[in-house]
């Protein structure tokens, strides 16, 4: 398998190199000679002083304003995901806050393993614990509006020890714009073919002079985005809404609603299908402001910070009749309660996130008469999620249940202090040796606000026989006699008489976070850290770098980090790097809790996710979580081919003691079922309210060790025509491949195992070409993704390779205005649908996959410059 996986990429490689080869014969490079080239400078990895992309030891691409605007999407991580090969992001929908605020992953390792920066100053974590795979906590990118954008910096590589802990996979640093006049404005508008998903960005930034020589720039935007809908009706062997499907059975026991006209047209009124997959409705503002001012003798103040209000709403698992929520139940009067009275054709919960968020960093850099170079800032920042569930009940108050819910809040606040410092230093070699050296202090806290009451409270038919209608010996008790001789049907000699019926505790889809639930976590750490690099000969540069950190609930640790580059010829240099890394669990990886629907065994169940070092994890075997530790190898090299750039860098990754969710346990009150019967007595033996009602429990651990493998090739070509016209072509490639260097099988099932090593595509790239002739230019970007497979219950089904392709054209009306006209995915295309039965429910496509599955998307765009 590896090998055929491992074909394609280079076939696509030899394609594009043979592909410039041939358009540089039929062109020519009238500019060559008296063009002047202009290096990338980056400061990301450099650590003192800025240094070139090409000199740089790791690989790091460089995005530049124009380069990000020319990406059709205005979410940032989608535009990363364009323009960065190994970085993806998938679209998540029913899955609780990810539908939110989506977790990435850079080289295969989650959000939480690559460090993000603004202004090369660490970026806060969202408050969102994505539940599942390794619960992921990173920054929300999608806070930053494309808009507010200079450039950005991705360095693909550990850099822990420059940075510090989850730089474990690479570094993004957001630098902002810094200009004090001008500004530009534009407005984007598009839909889907589908005729849904319609969406609009206005956005905008303006720079004011600050004092003499300073700046102030403002950035803004607002944006809107409606649902999309990729799904059938709702049709499963335990529940069937159309009658069409060959999956329906008349006598699985639902006839009896599916004749119902009423029942029926109660559905008809839900829309097309019952359960929308697709992506959520959006609507947020995005601000940043950045400034500088100037002091005398080389000193400056700067200040930056953001604020940020999004809203996004989607639907969760459709609750049918007789699922365990929609049950009769008998009332204290022996009459028959169903929440069809307030649902007639059953429900779709619907989850409601609003996210706020803000960050303000403040600084005093200068330098000294010795030469010493400092840099003293403080920053702080929070990202504060509001849920609302509407559109259900909590079941066990019956009747008397609202419909709408606020089950709770999740909080993150950092503060952080820092000093930072560079001096060169004669060291005898080629060049000055630059040293780097600081220490930070950071203050985390992680808060899960208590929901409101009946969000989580118990109500009476969370037990059996709420009313006492009955005797242990199926004699009705005197409360039973008597709404028995008023008429009520009440039978205590049978089993499934709706007295006996227990549904479940809270709000349903998402129970609200109890008091025994809800709790602040908090932590401090310090760090020290020092880094030396020069360019030792004419040809070689090294670096290397030490840090040490210590966490007030996890200890200290020691990494370190040497890189170096080294030039063969003026074309060619061969680069790499070895380092080790140590990422602390965060506070909310160590204290979330949650209670929703999943699908641990192919049909929606609740499942409950609980603390590893409370009381309900502790009774199902858990232990404390510890710190991850890694080590990270790269080797490359970069080449100019007279105007070819290319770049190939090798690189592997082992995390040891990684954190990952146990897969989900059964849980069962059938004495039985073993060790799901064990399970329930462990929640109920805890306090877990609706221990009854829960049928899967599961949490995070350090469970295995991994082992991740791959290649970064970047090749780019300027191809210059002697009608005075350019073009320039681009090829981004990533290989990636995760595997286990432990033995998983105690905490994950044999599914899990299989698809953490097989669910993503192997390979990925993006390549594209930018044609530009007087104001007209065009585009055209092909976004490649290799097969990748999925399991379920011993049957494997591969995806083949897919290609997505995107075209654009822009004019440049006048000096003001540009107009852009563009699709994405142009020709239509979807992955393969499944074919093995593994997605419920209505879904048709893998909603977890990075391969966009929403067919093409066409808009329009007016930029303004001034």
């Amino acid at each position: 398998m590896h090998n055929a996986q491992r074909k394609p990429l280079s076939l696509m490689v030899a394609f594009f190199v043979a592909g410039t080869a041939i358009s540089t014969s039929q062109s020519i490079y009238a500019q060559q000679e008296t063009e002047e080239v202009l290096e990338e400078v980056i400061v990301t990895g450099a650590r003192g002083r800025p240094r070139t992309v090409a000199d740089s030891p790791v690989p790091i691409d460089v995005f530049d304003s124009e380069t990000i605007e020319s990406v059709s999407f205005t979410d940032t991580n989608d535009v990363l995901q364009t323009l960065v090969p190994s970085y993806n992001v998938s679209r998540n929908p029913i899955s609780d806050g990810a539908t939110f605020i989506r977790p990435a992953s850079l080289r295969g390792m989650p959000t939480d393993k690559t460090l993000v920066l603004v202004n090369s100053k660490r970026r806060h974590r969202s408050a969102l614990v994505s539940i599942g795979g390794s619960g992921t906590q990173g920054p929300d990118v999608a806070t930053i509006p494309t808009i507010a954008l200079k450039n950005v910096e991705v360095l693909r590589d550990g850099a822990a020890a420059q940075y510090g802990s989850d730089a474990i996979a690479g570094v993004i640093n957001f630098i902002l714009k810094d200009s004090a006049d001008g500004g530009s404005f534009s407005v984007d508008t598009g839909q889907y073919t589908e005729s849904d998903g319609q969406q609009y960005t206005i956005q905008g930034n303006i720079g004011f002079p600050l004092g003499a020589n300073g700046f102030i720039n403002l950035s803004g935007e607002i944006s809107q985005a409606d649902s999309t809908t990729r799904a059938e009706q709702y049709c499963e062997s335990w529940f069937c809404l159309d009658t069409q499907n060959p999956v329906y059975n008349p006598a699985a026991g639902y006839t009896t609603y599916t004749e119902d006209p009423t029942f029926m047209a109660a559905v008809a009124a839900m829309g097309d299908v019952v359960q929308p997959w697709g992506q959520p409705n959006t609507e947020a503002q995005r601000f940043f402001v950045n400034a500088e001012l100037p002091l005398a003798n080389g000193r400056e103040l700067y200040a930056f910070g953001n604020y940020s209000s999004s809203e996004a709403d989607g639907p969760f698992f459709y609750r049918y009749p007789g699922n365990g929520t929609i049950e009769d139940l008998r009332e204290a009067d022996g009459s028959i309660y169903s929440p069809l009275e307030k649902f007639p054709g059953g429900f779709t919960p619907r989850f409601f996130g609003n996210v706020t968020d803000y960050s303000l960093v403040g600084g005093y850099r200068g330098e000294l008469n010795n030469g010493l170079m400092y840099d003293l800032s403080a920053r702080t920042g929070e990202n504060k999620v509001e849920y609302t569930l509407k559109q259900t009940v909590n079941p066990s108050l019956g009747p008397d249940s609202p419909t709408s819910f606020r089950p709770g809040d999740l909080i993150n606040e950092e503060m952080q202090l820092q000093a930072d410092f560079s001096l060169e230093l004669d060291a005898g070699v080629a060049a000055p040796a630059i040293l780097a050296f600081g220490v930070s202090y950071m203050d985390e806290a992680y808060k899960i606000v208590q929901g409101e009451l009946d969000s989580y409270q118990a109500g009476p038919y969370a037990v059996s026989d709420p009313w006492g209608f009955c005797n242990d010996d199926g004699s009705p008790t005197a409360n039973g006699i008597a709404v028995i001789g008023s008429g009520s049907s009440l039978n205590c000699a049978d089993d499934d008489d709706a007295a006996f019926t227990v549904v479940g505790v809270g709000s349903n889809g998402f129970p609200g976070y109890s008091p025994e639930f809800s709790d602040n976590y908090e932590r401090d750490s310090y760090a020290v850290y020092g880094d030396i690099s020069a360019d030792v000969t004419d040809a070689l540069f090294m670096q290397a770098a030490l840090r040490y950190e210590d966490y007030s609930d996890f200890g200290g640790e020691l990494v370190g980090k040497v890189a170096g580059r080294l030039s063969l010829t003026d074309t060619f240099a061969l680069r790499g790097s070895l380092g080790t890394g140590f990422r602390a669990p965060t506070p909310g990886q160590q204290g979330t809790t949650n209670v929703s629907t999943r699908l641990p065994n192919g049909l929606p169940v609740a499942t409950g996710l609980f603390p590893p070092s409370g009381p309900v994890a502790r009774a199902l075997g858990a232990t404390d979580l510890k710190p991850e530790t890694s080590t990270n190898y790269t080797l490359g090299f970069t080449s100019e081919i007279g105007e070819l750039s290319l770049t190939a860098d090798m690189y592997r990754i082992d995390v040891d003691d990684r954190v990952y969710s146990v897969s989900t346990r059964d849980v069962s009150t059938n004495p039985s079922s073993g060790s799901a019967y064990d399970n329930y007595l462990a929640l109920s033996g805890a306090g877990v309210a609706g221990a009854e009602t829960i049928g899967g429990v599961f949490y995070f651990t350090n469970a295995f060790d991994t082992r991740t493998q791959g290649v970064d090739i970047v090749a780019t070509l300027p191809v210059f025509w002697d009608s005075g016209a350019s073009t320039t072509f681009t090829a981004s490639m990533n290989y990636n491949k995760s595997e286990f260097a432990s033995d998983p099988s105690a905490f994950l099932n044999a599914e899990d195992q299989y698809d953490f090593e097989n669910f993503d595509p192997t390979w990925r790239g993006v390549m594209s070409a930018r044609h530009s002739i007087g104001d007209l230019t065009l585009m055209a970007r092909a976004n490649l993704y290799g097969p990748y497979d999925n399991f379920n219950s011993g049957q494997v089904q591969e995806f083949d390779p897919t290609a997505l392709i995107d075209l654009e054209a822009q004019y440049q009306i006048n000096d003001l205005l540009r107009i852009t006209f563009g699709g994405r995915n142009v020709f239509d295309q979807y992955p393969e649908k499944d074919a093995i039965g593994d997605y419920c429910c209505g879904r048709l496509y893998s909603s977890g996959t990075a391969v966009s599955w929403q067919g093409a998307y066409y808009y329009a765009r007016l930029n303004a410059s001034f």
